[in-house]
C-alpha cells in the first residue's frame, strides 16, 4: 500500500516546518550565494507539481539560469529583487512572479533578512542552463540588468 502524503504539516518556527528538511540550493553549482531550499510539498502528493520553500540570506543571490520548465514565486519574507528576463522587479511579500519557460532569472535578498518565497514547479523538469559569455555579454548590455547580476 503507497504512503499516504501529510495532510497537514505545521510550522515549529516561522518559515521552518516540522519535519521538512533543509536541503542544498544545488549540488554542484557555485554561482549562488546563501541559499537554502525545503520541499514542502512534492510527487507524494499526487499533484504532479512540487511546492518549494527558497531562503536568500542577506546579500545571498540565486543561480543566472534559464529552462524549459515554468515557475511561480510567491515571496513571503523580507524583500527581494528578481531578474525575470530583461527586467529587474522590486519584490514584497505576496507579490505573485512567473518565470516563463527559458526566460532568465535571478532572485535577491534585499536589507538585513532573509528573503523566503514559495516556488511552485513541475514535478517533471529539465536541468538549468547557465548563460555562456555571449548571452552574459548581451544581458550586461542592459545597464539595469548589469547592476542586478550576480554570477
Amino acid at each position: 500500500m503507497a504512503s499516504t502524503p501529510r495532510a497537514h504539516t505545521p510550522q515549529s518556527t516561522p518559515f521552518r516546518w516540522d519535519g521538512v528538511e533543509e536541503l542544498v540550493y544545488k549540488e554542484s553549482d557555485t554561482t549562488f550565494r546563501d541559499v537554502t531550499r525545503r520541499v514542502l510539498a512534492g510527487a507524494e502528493a499526487g499533484q504532479g507539481v512540487e511546492l518549494r520553500y527558497f531562503e536568500v540570506g542577506p546579500g545571498g543571490h540565486s543561480t543566472l539560469e534559464h529552462h524549459e520548465h515554468t515557475h511561480v514565486v510567491v515571496p513571503v519574507r523580507g524583500q527581494g529583487r528578481a531578474l525575470v528576463g530583461t527586467e529587474v522587479v522590486d519584490l514584497a511579500p505576496h507579490d505573485v512572479v512567473q518565470v516563463p519557460a527559458w526566460t532568465w532569472h535571478q532572485f535577491r535578498a534585499v536589507g538585513d533578512e532573509p528573503f523566503g518565497f514559495l516556488c511552485l514547479v513541475t514535478c517533471e523538469r529539465d536541468r538549468p542552463v547557465r548563460p555562456d559569455a555571449e548571452q552574459l555579454a548581451q544581458l550586461r548590455s542592459i545597464p539595469e540588468v548589469a547592476d542586478f547580476l550576480r554570477v
